[in-house]
C-alpha cells in the first residue's frame, strides 16, 4: 500500500510511527493554544486525517464541540482510527467519521469554525482546490490550520531532483514544494496566510532550531484566516427594501453524513 510505504520512508516502520503518534505528534496541540494562541472551538473539520490523531487530540479540548474527521480511504478511518482514538483517550462522542474527498468537501458553505490538516496538502493533486474547499466551507472569520507539511529548505532545493528521484524508486509518490510555492497556493485560493515557524524542541536545541529552520530544514504552520465579509456603516435612504412579507429563506443546517 503506498500508504504503508510512505510511513516507512518517513518513520521507519510501523512502530516507529505508533510511538510518534503516543509521544511525539500530542506536542503540537500546547505549541498551537498556547505558543501560537490559537483557541480551537465549535465545529472542526479535519481533512485527510488517516489515522486521525490530530481529531483525537482536539477532540478533548473543552471549547471544541464536534469534530469531522475526512479521508477518501474508509479503511483507514474504520480500522486505524478507532486504535488511535483508544491510544491517545480520544472524547469519541465529539467525533464523526465520514469518507471523503478534499477536493470537493461534501458539506455546506460556512459550517466550520476551524479546518485542520497533518501533512496532508503536498498530497492533493489541486491544492488551490483543496483550499478553495476549505474556504467555502469555513464559517467567515473561521481558520485554517495546516501542520507538517514537507517544505524544501533554501539549501536543499538543488537536491530535489535526485529526492524525488529516490522516492519515485521505493514506491513513494511525494509532491515536494518550496515555502514561496506555499505562499502563492494561499494567494491564489484568497485566504490570508500567516506562516509561522514550528519549534517543538527545548533547551539549547530549541535555539539551535530557531536559527537554522528554512536554511537546512522548514517546519511551519500554515494559518489561513477567511476574513469576514465588511458590514456595511449605513443603508442609502433610496436603497429598495423588502415587504415584511416577503418570506425569508433559510439555509438547512448540517451536511449529508456518512458514518462509517
Amino acid at each position: 500500500m503506498k500508504e504503508a510505504r510512505a510511513r516507512a520512508t518517513e518513520y521507519g516502520d510501523e512502530q516507529e510511527w505508533l510511538r510518534c503518534v503516543r509521544e511525539d505528534l500530542p506536542k503540537y496541540i500546547p505549541f498551537l493554544t498556547q505558543t501560537l494562541g490559537l483557541e480551537f472551538r465549535g465545529r472542526i473539520l479535519e481533512i485527510g486525517a488517516g489515522g486521525a490523531w490530530l481529531s483525537a487530540e482536539l477532540s478533548k479540548l473543552p471549547k471544541v464541540v464536534e469534530v469531522f474527521t475526512t479521508d477518501h480511504l474508509p479503511r483507514l478511518l474504520k480500522e486505524q482510527a478507532p486504535k488511535v482514538f483508544e491510544m491517545l483517550h480520544a472524547n469519541t462522542a465529539k467525533i464523526t467519521r465520514v469518507p471523503g474527498d478534499f477536493h470537493h468537501l461534501d458539506f455546506p458553505d460556512n459550517h466550520f469554525d476551524f479546518v485542520v490538516s497533518s501533512a496532508v496538502l503536498h498530497h492533493a493533486a489541486n491544492i488551490v482546490q483543496v483550499l478553495r474547499e476549505v474556504k467555502r466551507v469555513l464559517k467567515p472569520g473561521g481558520q485554517f490550520v495546516a501542520i507538517r507539511e514537507p517544505v524544501w529548505p533554501l539549501v536543499k532545493i538543488k537536491s530535489r531532483a535526485r529526492m524525488l528521484e529516490k522516492l519515485v524508486a521505493t514506491g513513494v509518490s511525494e509532491r515536494f514544494y518550496t515555502l514561496s510555492d506555499y505562499r502563492e497556493f494561499f494567494k491564489q485560493a484568497a485566504l490570508a496566510l500567516e506562516v509561522k515557524n514550528v519549534n517543538l524542541s527545548s533547551g539549547f536545541k530549541y535555539y539551535v532550531n530557531e536559527m537554522v529552520n528554512g536554511l537546512t530544514h522548514a517546519r511551519y504552520a500554515f494559518i489561513g484566516a477567511k476574513r469576514s465579509a465588511p458590514v456595511p456603516k449605513h443603508t442609502p435612504a433610496n436603497a429598495i427594501r423588502p415587504p415584511r412579507t416577503w418570506p425569508i429563506a433559510r439555509r438547512a443546517r448540517g451536511g449529508r453524513m456518512q458514518s462509517t
